[in-house]
């Protein structure tokens, strides 16, 4: 049984911590192959479950030092039916794999949790094409399209689903749609480009106002990942309504574009300190900003360095 799906700890307040950019450190830091960028198939192996189990303690033990709660995100960005075709997954075996990511997880809560310090088990979507490109889908038919998979998540003890690097607004609203029908909360996350709009050329504010329109309100906060802060940091007017609605901040390491990141053959981990320093300046803006993670490039280090520049010193044990 879902422990927070009726009640959302972080709608209630507090900081919380996510974990950095997941492919992008198991294939550059850590030699892995993951096909199509697919962290999921990690799942089908006991080695590969126990090297994503690693991945999610180094951010855990961050939340546990600076006492926040954390949103912990299923490694299933590429487990929808497009990408699951290339690497032999039918609609069986993705909501299999969808269940068993969730389940991982569960373990770690487990674990880690603290009353003062809630863990909020969030079932990852991505989008059924590339994240830096535009989709084509009308909103009717991503929301069939992304059901199978919000569906596993509400089978399973997810609390929420969250769909990152978006960059259509149709999209956005069937996935938004497909959640309100399976009684799932959910976040929306768009990426943008270095002139701060979708690739589409439209605006944050015109994306998340249009999903917003469309589906009642129902997404919980909208999010940007995906993109540099000086990316986007500029449209961000805090006395703006829909500015209001974003909650959460998971930025790239790097300002290159997302044509040059595509065209990389290393990782670009930017300037950790000024990434910090552009956080801070952003919660100092935008103090409803409850979620602070990262995205390509990003490891524990920024998160740690994220911490120490936007949250209170750790308190020191007796």
């Amino acid at each position: 049984m879902a422990k927070y799906r009726h009640d959302l700890p972080l709608l209630r307040g507090g900081a919380f911590l996510s974990d950095g950019g997941l492919e992008t450190t198991l294939i550059f830091h850590e030699g892995m192959a993951l096909p199509h960028f697919a962290s999921f198939v990690l799942l089908s192996s006991s080695e590969g479950r126990q090297q994503l189990l690693r991945y999610y303690t180094r951010y855990l033990d961050i939340a546990r030092r600076h006492g926040t709660g954390f949103i912990l995100d299923t490694a299933t960005w590429r487990a929808n039916a497009d990408w699951g075709a290339k690497l032999g997954y039918d609609a069986e075996a993705l909501d299999q794999v969808n269940r068993d990511a969730v389940y991982l997880l569960t373990e770690l809560r487990a674990e880690y949790e603290r009353p003062q310090a809630p863990i909020v088990l969030s079932g990852a979507i991505g989008p059924r094409g590339d994240g830096y490109k535009a989709g084509r889908m009308s909103a009717e038919e991503a929301e069939d399209y992304h059901a199978a998979q919000v569906a596993a998540f509400a089978a399973s003890e997810a609390d929420m689903v969250a769909a990152y690097t978006l960059t259509n607004i149709d999209e956005a609203i069937g996935i938004a749609r497909a959640a309100r029908n399976h009684g799932m909360p959910c976040a929306i996350s768009f990426t943008v480009e270095t002139d701060g709009r979708l690739v589409t050329g439209r605006s944050l504010q015109e994306a998340i106002e249009t999903a917003d329109a469309a589906t009642e309100s129902y997404p919980h906060y909208y999010m940007v990942n995906c993109a540099h802060p000086s990316h986007f940091e500029g449209s961000l007017d805090q006395t703006q309504a829909w500015v209001r609605r974003i909650g959460g901040i998971r930025a790239n390491a790097s300002a290159k574009s997302h044509a040059e990141l595509d065209e990389s053959e290393t990782l670009d981990v930017g300037d950790m300190r000024d990434l910090a320093q552009r956080y801070r300046a952003l919660t100092g803006r935008m103090p409803h900003l409850r979620i602070l993670g990262g995205c390509c490039g990003t490891d524990h280090r920024h998160i740690e360095a994220i911490c120490e520049a936007c949250l209170p010193p750790p308190a020191l044990s007796a």
